[in-house]
């Protein structure tokens, strides 16, 4: 198995939604940009996620899945940085989801918050169904395969790393006890060497006694920098430190993105159901119109009304775009009346046109040459599904399931 190390990788998704709007861009995709220079990243189109609600009109998710593709690549996700696939096009997660869900109480996935809080929101649709039950089990499965340490989430989902957590915990704890796995642990050590042994056995016992953190990190750090040992050596090595069995399935950790601050042109999140959004390939003119036809404080019905900066969906925009001066001179403006809503917008206008240019100039290439783009994700697929592959071969000898 290639050696992973998972706190050097991220995997995050998206549902194929079509074009993207500025909201995605704020809440993730910029998000994305960054991680993917600092981390190991596989970026995936979750169509399988997609069903779960819109199992009843999948005509448009072929479209939707090239038209989000297209809007990442144009946003800044780098094919050379990191891997871009689709969930179905790795069979491995529903095996992976398959196998988990014979381990899975069915409590853990009726307690995720978001399962009852969505049937409410979709009254509309029949959720009744194994599938959007199972959704958090097929989530955590599409992290769980490649062993990613990392999961970028907003606040709202970290209860469904936490449910990943708690399914790689109990893996490893049903499946990680090999026999003899204090012996195999023994020799692990020793080939390590004198020094590094001494130094692993202190950290282990330090973390073990006293529940010192830093202790645990830096052992983990020992053992993978470990040259001489194999990859299974290293599982064994690093599940003994927390008192466990071999690590075949590591728990990843929630990385916090902060909200997206980015407002709808009425106020309200930018969302399509809403028809509030601004995409990211909007022609020039129409981001004009958008922004310039939006509501302001309906305390402004005449150009030398004052106005208050809290009540008008603009601020919002300029909270977003303006710095500190044209802030003060907004608020001055507003309150005194000293601007009208027109020459208020102004700058929020040039910085939108100003953000969404080189994004509706990348668009354009990619929408020109559809087999690029086919082309970057059939190798992105293939990459992740080299990494799923090593891990189902792990997950079935560990489950008896690997006959030879």
């Amino acid at each position: 198995m290639n050696s992973v190390v998972p706190q050097h990788r991220v995997l995050s998704g998206m549902r194929p939604t079509g074009k993207l709007h500025l909201g995605h861009y704020h809440g993730v995709l910029k998000n994305w940009t960054q991680l993917q220079h600092e981390y190991e990243c596989f970026f995936f189109v979750a169509d399988w996620h997609a069903l779960t609600t819109h199992y009843e009109d999948v005509s448009i998710i072929e479209q939707s899945v090239w038209d989000m593709v297209v809007d990442w690549l144009a946003a800044g996700v780098n094919p050379g940085s990191s891997s871009i696939f689709l969930q179905s096009r790795v069979p491995e997660h529903a095996e992976l989801n398959l196998l988990l869900s014979m381990i899975t109480p069915l409590g853990w996935l009726e307690r995720v918050p978001t399962y009852k809080d969505q049937q409410e929101k979709l009254k509309e649709k029949d959720l009744a169904t194994y599938g959007f039950l199972g959704y958090p089990l097929l989530q955590s499965a599409d992290i769980l395969i490649y062993r990613a340490g990392n999961v970028p989430v907003g606040a709202d989902q970290v209860a469904h790393v936490e449910l990943t957590r708690e399914l790689a915990r109990r893996f490893n704890h049903l499946y990680g006890r090999e026999p003899g796995f204090e012996e195999a642990v023994e020799a692990a050590i020793t080939k390590m060497g004198k020094k590094a042994a001494k130094i692993y056995r202190n950290l282990r016992k330090t973390y073990q006694e006293q529940g010192d953190d830093e202790a645990l990190e830096k052992a983990q750090a020992l053992v993978q920098d470990q040259q001489n040992i194999t990859l299974g050596d290293k599982e064994r090595l690093l599940g003994s430190l927390e008192g466990g069995g071999k690590v075949i399935l590591p728990e990843p950790k929630a990385l916090l993105t902060p909200a997206s601050k980015m407002p709808g042109l009425d106020g309200q999140k930018m969302s399509k159901s809403y028809g509030n959004t601004i995409s990211l390939r909007e022609s020039p003119d129409e981001v004009d119109r958008k922004i310039r036809t939006m509501p302001t404080d309906p305390a402004r019905v005449r150009r030398n009304d004052p106005g208050d900066p809290a009540k008008c969906p603009v601020w919002q925009f300029h909270e977003v775009y303006s710095d500190e001066a044209t802030l003060e001179w907004v608020k001055n403006g507003c309150v005194s009346a000293g601007i009208g809503c027109i020459d208020c917008k102004r700058p929020v206008i040039e910085a939108v046109q100003a953000e969404l240019a080189p994004i509706r100039e990348n668009a354009r290439q990619y929408e020109s040459d559809p087999d690029l783009v086919r082309s970057i994700v059939a190798d992105g697929c293939e990459k992740a599904q080299e990494e799923a592959r090593q891990t189902m071969k792990e997950v079935r000898s560990a489950m008896g399931l690997s006959y030879r």
